[in-house]
């Protein structure tokens, strides 16, 4: 029987924006994924800056991902105490979902730094990684990382040639302090929730 392909994307979400679902829905479509969780991260061990409340980053992945089918939302990092790691998730949703193949989702500036995750050797023999080429990095240097992390761990790591939408939840943020326009960054309901909430002022 074969397995079900389910793709992963992680992140802090604070806010979620257009490239992440862009992303998201290509890596589904590129790959044949059933469908896409996405799990917004409780406490993260790489993030020291303050983020929002862990409730409005799900009601805002909530609101994000309502509209497609394909798209799930799992609280399972939110729900869990203290720092969430990847390789803890991933071993949670093997646990609960047998039959089933996980493809991870990243950009190429966070497969860069994959040697610092939690036992990530672990991690890269039990599920497989998508990961996405970004707008400012050097396409030779990434191929060159994938095939040589490929050759050590059994060809885990796909290249993904996505849509080039430079959005990031860091500049939304920055245009919200600045009284500036985040239309077509985000999703139309996460903009509004944004406002209502008065969240990055």
């Amino acid at each position: 029987m074969d397995k079900v392909k389910v793709g992963i994307m992680g992140g802090t979400f604070d806010p979620i924006h257009n490239g992440h679902l862009i992303l998201a829905e290509h890596s589904r479509v590129v790959f044949g994924l059933e469908k896409v969780f996405f799990i917004p991260t409780g406490k993260p061990p790489h993030k020291e800056e303050d983020i929002s409340s862990m409730n409005h980053r799900y009601n805002m992945t909530l609101l994000a991902i309502n509209t497609n089918p394909y798209f799930y939302l799992s609280s399972i990092e939110i729900q869990r105490e203290g720092t969430t790691y990847t390789i803890d998730t991933i071993k949670s949703l093997q646990s609960k979902y047998r039959n089933t193949e996980f493809y991870f989702i990243i950009g190429s500036d966070s497969f860069y730094n994959i040697h610092k995750w939690k036992n990530y050797k672990e991690l890269l023999s039990l599920c497989k990684f998508i990961v996405a080429k970004r707008p400012d990095m050097d396409d030779g240097r990434l191929e060159d990382r994938v095939k040589e992390f490929n050759k050590k761990y059994k060809d885990s790591i796909y290249i993904l040639e996505a849509p080039l939408i430079d959005i990031s939840s860091t500049r939304t943020r920055d245009r919200i302090k600045d009284g500036l326009s985040i239309k077509y960054l985000v999703p139309e309901a996460v903009e509004f929730y944004i406002k209502k909430n008065k969240l990055y002022d």
